[in-house]
């Protein structure tokens, strides 16, 4: 079966154009059902997957006969997450494992979450050839605080997996759970906070397995003990170094362990005690230094004292996912308001920062905490994410431009900028000259091009020539000046253009 990049390859020129019309933001609800009834594979693909669409038209892409035109619009970014969840009783396999998936969002970002009664259904229905660990990407924040107690055992099972955030209670009404796919799955979490069970199943050879229990699982005092006389491998200390279930005396020795790799992991732990942040604190080692300066029990004289050097990054770990609880308000301010970048850029990502620490943080002098900021609060101000967008090249930088209060005034103004991520600003800009439009979809660059020729201010007889271009035909077809009537014609002749 051919990949979305295949159908898109084989498209011809007529086919890229039709495709452009169903992107355009101008287009009819006529022209797009039209487009959708007669289109070729690579034009129902983009109009069901790459935009968002008018009502009539998801009704009919919902009852639409072809199986890949609905998986389409299953894995559509841009739909109403219940919109897409009409296609959870697809009866076509391929569909619904595709609902299944979180759609590929083109500049990064959370996932939009399907509504809860779609994922109970699908827990509840689907087989696990069709499930994949994926969907947790698509459930909501309250689902996933409710899965442990829900009233669905598929639910419930699922919920086990938030083991290490449950109450006592919540554990063992897991344990006692009436069905067995709930309890087996409790008990296997259960077993892994006893060290002796976890001695037993320990492999006696370097692999996968052993590097799990050895770095998160309960460990047992002889288990512990073999580690640091008898290793199976190379680095199964600094792999211990960072189990919660260390012993107290096992963290004071292995924080003066000859690795600097066994320290600076010690120096993470939150269990460190006073005379070890102390000693390592003025640690040879840089990174043992770093890792030693965001310990959460420092003061900020303390922290200030270390000698920690920052690295130069040119990007930052955006967007991971969005805690499901807000911070402890004092945690936040605290981090908000220190002297140490890194704890700063840990505030900048909390999206409940109240107004005061966003205000603070957006004039940071730090680009990571702008940065962050920028991608992670709801209300970022335009100023600074359009700062963040000129100062920053790295990952993410393009999400940038779908936040709510990403600026189009005065974008015109980059047009001659060095970037060409920076000079494609000024397609967003509603009043670029029309002049400058033409010149830009003659760029070196070839994103640029493409961006300027869907401006609306595109002068007609350029967007008339790129219509024939092969490269840009797509691109201005997905032009808003283009005419319905010339929509029209091309769907009429199937793409083609007459002289």
């Amino acid at each position: 079966m051919p990949t979305p990049e295949d159908i898109w390859a084989d498209a011809d020129l007529p086919a890229r154009r039709l495709a452009g019309v169903a992107l355009n933001p101008s287009s009819p609800d006529d022209v797009l059902l039209r487009l959708l009834a007669d289109g070729p594979e690579a034009v129902r693909m983009v109009l069901c997957r790459d935009r968002i669409l008018p009502d009539a038209v998801v009704e009919a892409v919902l009852q639409h006969p072809d199986t890949r035109t609905r998986s389409f619009f299953a894995r559509n970014p841009h739909a109403d997450p219940a919109q897409r969840a009409r296609l959870v009783d697809d009866p076509e396999w391929f569909v619904r494992a595709h609902l299944v998936q979180p759609p590929r969002l083109p500049h990064g970002g959370p996932h939009r979450p399907l509504p809860d009664e779609t994922v109970v259904r699908m827990l509840s229905t689907y087989d696990n050839d069709t499930l994949d660990h994926s969907l947790y990407q698509q459930i909501s924040p309250g689902l996933r605080r409710a899965m442990p107690t829900h009233p669905v055992a598929e639910v419930r099972a699922l919920g086990v997996g938030e083991w290490g955030l449950l109450t006592a209670g919540t554990r063992a009404a897991l344990l006692a759970d009436p069905d067995d796919e709930v309890r087996d799955r409790a008990e296997r979490h259960a077993r892994l906070e006893d060290p002796a069970w976890v001695e037993r199943a320990l492999p006696d050879r370097p692999c996968h397995a052993r590097w799990d229990l050895l770095m998160n699982q309960a460990l047992s005092r002889t288990v512990v003990d073999g580690v640091l006389t008898a290793p199976v491998s190379e680095g199964e200390r600094a792999a211990i170094a960072g189990n919660p279930s260390l012993p107290a005396d096992v963290v004071v020795l292995l924080a003066t362990d000859p690795d600097p790799e066994v320290r600076a992991k010690i120096a993470g732990r939150a269990d460190l005690g006073p005379a070890e942040r102390r000693a390592l604190a003025v640690d040879p080692d840089p990174e043992v230094r770093l890792t030693l300066s965001v310990h959460p029990e420092l003061t900020e004289e303390e922290r200030a004292a270390i000698d920690y050097a920052i690295p130069v990054n040119d990007y930052f770990d955006v967007l991971p996912g969005r805690p499901s609880v807000p911070r402890d308000p004092q945690d936040v301010r605290r981090d908000a308001t220190s002297g140490h970048p890194f704890l700063r850029q840990r505030a900048a990502q909390d999206q409940f920062l109240p107004p005061d620490l966003m205000e603070r943080l957006a004039a940071d002098d730090d680009l990571g905490v702008r940065v962050l900021l920028a991608q992670h609060h709801p209300d970022a101000p335009g100023p600074l994410l359009l700062r963040s967008f000129l100062e920053y090249e790295g990952p993410g930088r393009a999400h940038l431009t779908t936040r709510p209060n990403f600026p189009t005034a005065g974008l015109s103004a980059f047009a001659d900028h060095a970037d060409p991520e920076v000079r494609a600003l000024a397609a967003r800009d509603p009043h670029t000259a029309p002049a400058t439009v033409e010149r830009l979809t003659r760029d070196p660059d070839p994103a640029v091009r493409a961006a300027l020729a869907r401006h609306p201010n595109l002068p007609p007889l350029r967007l008339s020539e790129l219509l024939d271009d092969e490269e840009l035909a797509h691109a201005a077809a997905a032009n808003p000046a283009l005419g319905s009537e010339v929509m029209r014609q091309l769907v009429a002749t199937r793409g083609q253009r007459h002289a």
